[in-house]
């Protein structure tokens, strides 16, 4: 195998590309923190030009060096990590199209092995990312593999791996009307729609800490048993899964049902609730698919089932008071008052002395 050494350089252009295949280059050595301009990654594509990270890479961040290794690198090039890759690419795609990430927002990430997490890097769009700009990390967060540094809020999604065995993938993202009940402190109400009490059901809404930190990362550690989905106060949401689609799935249902919820609001009428016996039987079937929820651990009466309609932040926004034959409403008060003023100036006018 024949290699270009491009550590040199910081950003990657076509015609550096161009230069390393003309010299019968198959592989690319680049530096960990090297960006590839979109006609450059495209044209390595075409060509089969692998990358890969130098020998000796300058670190990520402190304590965070990307560590290489035969090992490490085929298990980042199996069969098995290679359809990982490509979901993730999809999903990513699927993210941005639905507008729950802009500029280089969200992460993704999947758990391939005990100790070895495939994830995104960090300043990529999703709409732009490749198979070739993910890493491989540890449980820990130190970067083996990828020729891109890794996200910074990987160690969000390690958390939820540690704190959750099941849990195989996640997806943090921005979607904005679940996102407008996070910045509001609110989560949505439950046992309103099918298909959210089945696949969401209760969501949990995690204190604030800055984006990319421990202490960010360990808000969702209350919750993360319990709950597939947390709203990530003033930030957004993390949902975890089974499979990399179905985790963006999650993102999905919750977005799509708090955006209903709010178009609902403005309707001006109260939301109607599923009956606690029939929230019951959505949460039989929630069990059998072995999905958590806050309300299955066995001591929670079936009257609490759902939440009422007028619990304080159920909705994101107050119906308007509808008016009622002991209560006018505001138009008619209005019209009253209109009108009281007319009699009166009128009355004046008549009288022998007019209006002065």
């Amino acid at each position: 195998m024949s290699s270009a050494d491009l550590t040199a350089q910081k950003v990657i252009a076509e015609r550096d590309i161009q230069a390393a295949l003309k010299k019968g280059a198959t592989e690319a050595i680049v530096r960990p923190d090297a960006i590839l301009t979109p006609t450059a990654r495209d044209l390595a594509r075409k060509h089969g030009l692998a990358m890969r990270a130098g020998d000796t890479p300058a670190p990520i961040a402190p304590g965070r060096d990307i560590r290489t290794g035969a090992g490490q690198q085929r298990r980042f090039d199996s069969p098995e990590a290679e359809a990982v890759k490509n979901e993730i690419v999809a999903v990513g795609r699927k993210l941005w199209q639905r507008q729950y990430v802009d500029g280089n927002g969200g992460n993704i990430s999947f758990r391939l092995s005990e100790n070895a997490v495939i994830c995104t890097p960090t300043l990529i769009s999703k709409a732009d990312l490749m198979p070739e700009d993910l890493c491989l990390v540890d449980l820990e967060g130190n970067q083996l593999v990828g020729a891109r540094p890794r996200t910074s809020e990987i160690l969000l999604h390690l958390e939820i791996y540690k704190a959750v065995p099941e849990a195989r993938a996640v997806v943090h993202c921005h979607p904005p009307h679940a996102t407008a009940y996070a910045i509001t402190g609110r989560v949505p109400p439950t046992c309103v729609i099918p298909e959210y009490e089945v696949f969401i059901g209760s969501v949990a809404l995690s204190a604030y800490e800055t984006p990319g930190t421990q202490k960010f990362a360990e808000t969702v550690l209350p919750f993360v048993r319990k709950h597939n989905t947390v709203l990530l106060a003033n930030h957004g949401i993390v949902c975890w899964a089974d499979t990399v689609t179905h985790a963006e799935w999650y993102a999905e249902v919750v977005e799509t049902y708090c955006w209903t919820l709010m178009l609902a609001a403005q309707l001006g009428a109260p939301i109607t609730h599923i009956p606690s016996e029939k929230a019951a039987d959505l949460l039989a079937v929630k069990k059998r698919l072995g999905l958590p929820d806050a309300r299955l651990n066995g001591d929670m009466k079936e009257c609490r089932l759902c939440d009422l309609p007028d619990l304080p932040g159920a909705i994101a926004m107050p119906p308007r008071v509808h008016a009622t034959p002991e209560s006018p409403s505001a138009d008619e008060e209005t019209e009253a008052i209109v009108q009281a003023v007319t009699n009166a100036v009128l009355a004046a006018l008549d009288s022998p002395k007019g209006v002065r």
